[in-house]
């Protein structure tokens, strides 16, 4: 049976089943686990269930199971069929008042992009891609990192990480999001996510339409064991980050469109988090 855009629509009319859309938009292209959805929510497991049952008939989010735990992710075809049908029936094809301007040609040539990497509490995984972004590509990025929750400092294993790998750490601390809100905050271009406690929140709508992504990685300050074992966990989330950072500073950004761009971080985020630099 196809399912028509009116369907679709109807079904995130409903304001917490938008919610539940809306998180695993912004977890895209991962897949999450129904107990986090509902807890991240705070939505009772059984009326999730029925919230994704609807959204699944609806085309608009997929289910896949890993043993006993059922996972959910955006069915971002159908998703695009349905934007479409706003973008060509609805607007008549005018994407000049139905879309958000693309930013990245307004961008005066030479000018370096602002990148703002989030975490819970900025102490590991979001200075870590703070640092390899300013050390890897300082000429073309300006990195930026915050934390929605932010801890009281550094994590002293973070910081020894990054001493280790010649980073520079003297201007590094702990701060909130909050303060890239701010009206005479700078205007970011790009905004990563890098964890997920982070990515299920509701983060500010950023001035300037910034290219969004979401690239997870475990946190590294709640593992457990020895001395050893507990290096090796930041060792992995640095390594994780980096390749994916290599990847983001290798583009070809002056040239790409909005939606090449975003499909590109997408890409990025689909990066295995195995083996360690």
């Amino acid at each position: 049976m196809e399912i028509t855009a009116t369907e679709q629509l109807a079904t995130l009319g409903h304001p917490q089943r938008l919610s539940v859309f809306r998180m695993l938009m912004r977890r895209f292209p991962d897949t999450v686990p129904a107990g986090e959805l509902a807890s991240g929510l705070g939505i009772k497991p059984n009326t999730l269930s029925n919230y994704l049952n609807a959204l699944r008939h609806a085309g608009l989010v997929r289910q896949d199971r890993s043993g006993t735990s059922l996972l959910y992710s955006i069915e971002m075809k159908n998703v695009q069929h349905m934007l479409d049908y706003l973008l060509n029936d609805c607007c008549r094809g005018r994407p000049e008042i139905c879309l958000p301007s693309d930013k990245t040609s307004d961008r005066p040539a030479g000018r370096k992009y602002n990148v703002l990497f989030l975490c819970v509490g900025n102490s590991a995984r979001s200075i870590f891609a703070e640092s390899i972004l300013r050390t890897l590509a300082d000429e073309r990025f300006t990195a930026y990192s915050a934390g929605t929750h932010p801890s009281s400092g550094l994590s002293p294993i973070a910081v020894k990480v990054l001493k280790d790998k010649g980073h520079d750490v003297s201007t590094l601390r702990s701060k909130h999001m909050s303060e890239f809100a701010a009206p005479d905050a700078p205007e970011m271009d790009f905004v990563f996510t890098v964890c997920n406690q982070a990515a299920n929140e509701d983060c500010p709508a950023w001035d300037g339409q910034p290219i969004s992504g979401h690239w997870g990685v475990v946190d590294p300050v709640k593992a457990t064991g020895t001395k050893a074992e507990k290096s090796l966990a930041f060792q992995n989330a640095y390594g994780a980050l980096r390749r994916r950072i290599e990847a983001f500073a290798a583009l070809p950004v002056e040239s790409l469109d909005r939606i090449a761009l975003q499909s590109a971080v997408d890409d990025i985020a689909r990066t295995p988090d195995e083996d360690t630099l």
